[in-house]
């Protein structure tokens, strides 16, 4: 072995409580892919950060039932409640993203009520904004923008929402804006923007072929439908890109700390280490990475190797059985361990000046505030990937 792989990598260990200790820290932004517990880290730090005298309030998108009941909820919606039993002076509000409802406040602000009306019946609207791709991302930047905006809380945490890649939630105003910037957009568009009889002339002359391709496809009302969500919403859509950029800017600015989520399993540590490039290029400000669900083997000085060796040295003389499934047991825990390490060790030499945190398995789901405010301790124990967990992969 040469010096240098011999040689015990230091890596930076995120010191959570520094960041939500912090009056500088004013948002908190928990990302990575589906399944890595984002929802219960957000919900943790923001009890934490509550208990710690912050004035904080956790914006969730889709959260399990047990998570709500955790926060002594019996329902969240897209109304900040008060979570009740926070010790300590500060206060946390939770609440759970309504994407259709957000994206109806926000006609309702930026439109005088008849146009208003037209946008929240056009049937074409319903669906945009209940379905279309990138809608809740875009929702969920927009409700962050709202909360910041109010001035009501001093640290706000966002879980970001589950999707095929946590890229979606950088992308989705762009990806929005390009949808209704889009030829087909501009072409809807611009019979209602002609007016009067030049509108047919044109509709006639300029549209009349695609017009009718799309009649034929979509249906005739249909086709009217989206024309009228069209010119209803070219009033109201310049307010959409200036508070995207806004917020997008928002989270550029020094108060604002990205945290990435990750369990320590190959998918989910490739999608963390393209999501700190992509935070790079966007120059967003990275706070660390928060590995959750970590098994580390409470006897490591008993290697895997040593561990199975002994148990089929008793199963062969029949002797110790239960003994012997307790050494399996413990070995197959090593080797999991050791998995685990080495798919956290190639974050660590792509990413080496990344800060880590770890968070160890927990033996039952979170289920109440004392279950939340356990995993607040563990995410501040400044439990990083040291030499404890080199030695296990050995």
């Amino acid at each position: 072995m040469s010096e240098r792989a011999g040689r015990q990598r230091t890596v930076p260990v995120l010191d959570l409580d520094a960041i939500i200790d912090d009056p500088g820290t004013r948002i908190i932004v928990c990302c990575g892919s589906g399944g890595v517990g984002k929802t219960t880290t957000a919900a943790a730090l923001g009890l934490r950060a509550a208990e710690r005298g912050r004035s904080a309030v956790v914006l969730t998108v889709d959260p399990a039932r047990r998570l709500a009941q955790s926060m002594g909820l019996t329902e969240l919606d897209n109304t900040p409640r008060l979570v009740a039993g926070v010790q300590g002076e500060g206060r946390l509000h939770a609440m759970m993203l309504d994407m259709k409802r957000t994206f109806d406040e926000i006609i309702e602000a930026h439109a005088d009520p008849e146009r208003a009306r037209q946008i929240l019946t056009n049937p074409f609207y319903q669906s945009l904004s209940s379905s279309f791709s990138g809608t809740q991302e875009y929702m969920a930047m927009e409700k962050l923008g709202q909360l910041r905006r109010s001035g009501d809380w001093d640290l706000i945490i966002v879980d970001t929402p589950p999707s095929r890649s946590a890229l979606d939630f950088l992308d989705a105003p762009e990806r929005l804006g390009r949808f209704l910037d889009g030829r087909l957009i501009r072409l809807l568009m611009a019979p209602a923007k002609a007016g009067g009889r030049s509108a047919f002339k044109l509709l006639n002359a300029g549209f009349g072929l695609v017009a009718g391709a799309m009649t034929k496809l979509l249906g005739a009302q249909v086709l009217k439908d989206l024309q009228t969500f069209v010119s209803a919403l070219d009033a109201v859509f310049g307010g959409f890109r200036v508070r995207a950029e806004q917020t997008y800017k928002l989270l550029q600015a020094p108060g604002t700390a990205f945290v990435v989520v990750a369990a320590p399993e190959r998918d989910a540590m490739r999608e963390a280490s393209y999501f700190v490039e992509r935070l790079a290029e966007e120059r967003m400000p990275l706070a660390g990475l928060v590995v959750n669900r970590v098994h580390r083997a409470p006897a490591a000085v008993l290697s895997a190797a040593r561990s199975t060796a002994a148990a089929e040295d008793l199963e062969s003389r029949g002797e110790h059985e239960l003994t012997a499934a307790v050494l399996r047991l413990h070995a197959g825990r090593m080797q999991l361990a050791a998995r685990e390490h080495r798919e956290q060790e190639h974050f660590v030499s792509a990413h080496p000046t990344v800060p880590v945190a770890q968070v160890p398995a927990m033996s039952e789901d979170v289920h109440d505030l004392e279950g939340l405010r356990r995993i607040g301790e563990l995410l501040a124990a400044r439990t990083g990937l040291g030499s404890e967990g080199l030695r296990q992969g050995a």
